[in-house]
């Protein structure tokens, strides 16, 4: 029978504009990471680094980059991965998926990516790269994006106000994230108001209704199961899914959100829970509009009343199902293979009692759905706290 992994320890960086090149941002992370588990380098069977890459960097052979956080790391195997926005998650897959093989013990996963060392023009040349590109080249992901929400708002009414509240609540819960690149509280007005300082960016989608540019890195620490005594903290996957759709849009029906749709359900299964039994959930909210299917995709609330989720208030810190403590990808950051990692880490803490101010009293079921280009590559975690010595 296969062992299973468990979460042992965590770092994550600051997210925003930073100093740090892509190296050290990888350092900086990983090396928290294993201060955090208490576990010493030497013991480390393998790296696993989420990075999308794309040019966005001169670094497109970055893997071993995470050597330089410890000498004793030398020789390890190192293994970039790279599913568009869910590289980070697909990381976490990877290093599990060998643990669990008994390959090895102890593996190290480092979500992380350098963004603004492009100029805005060149970051949206790259995330282009995660589209189709007989059909999407010359769109950058704001206008594909932009077009689900038209096709939304088509079917089922203008739900500018509903994006906007989406917006609202993740600045809102990015003010007790210390780690956010955005830590301020736009309000719902300033979010449903067009304005020099909130254009419009692809109609309907508003600047608040996008995700930022930023750089950072996450990093987390897995270990095989009979070892999580010797650990403060063992944060175990219920469920772990992958689910990948056509890279055509034309080929789905993007309205039903398929691919997330499908994750949540085998995940769900695997886990033998609904929606229901989750404390809170970590989305993959790129775009407000993104967030709003997801609450369908979830279950949260039938096809074509996902707004209700928000406008009545389910989704907020203080509701039945928070969703995006951290600030989510609109204020936290979305550096983009380090995405999927940071949600992780977020929901880890959680679970660990160890998120601060955005702590969800009691949490002891969390949600985390990462998700590659338009609903192509969808990972859903499901996790729950598992023993350890607090």
């Amino acid at each position: 029978m296969a062992t299973e992994a468990r979460i042992v320890g965590w770092g994550h960086t600051p997210f925003g504009r930073r100093e740090e090149d892509l190296e050290g941002l990888i350092r900086m992370a990983g090396r928290e990471a294993l201060d955090h588990a208490g576990i010493d380098a030497r013991e480390v069977g393998g790296i696993w680094l989420g990075l999308f890459g794309a040019g966005l960097t001169r670094d497109g052979f970055a893997a071993s980059l995470a050597l330089g956080i410890d000498d004793a790391l030398r020789f390890t195997p190192c293994t970039r991965v790279e599913n568009a926005c869910a590289s980070g998650s697909a990381a976490i897959h990877a290093a599990r998926a060998a643990i669990r093989a008994g390959d090895v013990r102890v593996a190290l996963v480092i979500g992380a990516e350098k963004m603004t060392e492009a100029d805005t023009p060149g970051v949206t040349k790259a995330l282009m790269q995660a589209g189709y590109a007989p059909e999407d080249w010359g769109q950058s992901f704001p206008q594909i994006f932009a077009r689900l929400a038209q096709g939304y708002f088509q079917a089922h009414g203008d739900r500018s106000a509903s994006l906007a509240r989406i917006a609202a609540k993740n600045h809102r819960n990015a003010l007790e994230n210390p780690l956010a690149h955005l830590r301020r509280d736009l309000g719902f007005e300033a979010c449903n108001t067009v304005s020099e300082k909130n254009p419009l960016i692809a109609p309907p989608l508003r600047l608040s209704d996008c995700s930022l540019i930023s750089d950072g890195a996450a990093a987390l620490v897995l270990v095989a199961e009979d070892m999580v005594d010797d650990f403060d903290h063992a944060i175990g996957f219920r469920a772990a899914v992958q689910v990948n759709d056509w890279l055509p849009m034309s080929r789905r029906e993007m309205l039903d959100f398929p691919g997330p749709r499908e994750a949540f359900r085998r995940a769900y299964a695997e886990a033998g829970v609904g929606v229901e039994d989750l404390d809170f959930a970590e989305v993959h909210d790129c775009f407000t509009i993104a967030e709003l299917l997801t609450y369908e995709a979830m279950g949260l609330a039938p096809r074509g009343e996902g707004a209700r989720a928000i406008d009545e208030g389910w989704v907020l810190a203080d509701g039945r199902l928070p969703v995006n403590l951290s600030g989510g990808l609109k204020a936290k950051g979305h550096p983009v293979g380090a995405t999927g990692v940071s949600m992780h880490v977020m929901a880890a803490r959680q679970l660990a009692g160890e998120a601060g101010g955005m702590q969800r009293a009691g949490a002891e079921l969390g949600c985390v759905f990462n998700m590659g280009g338009s609903g192509v590559a969808n990972y859903v975690s499901i996790l729950e706290r598992m023993g350890g010595r607090a």
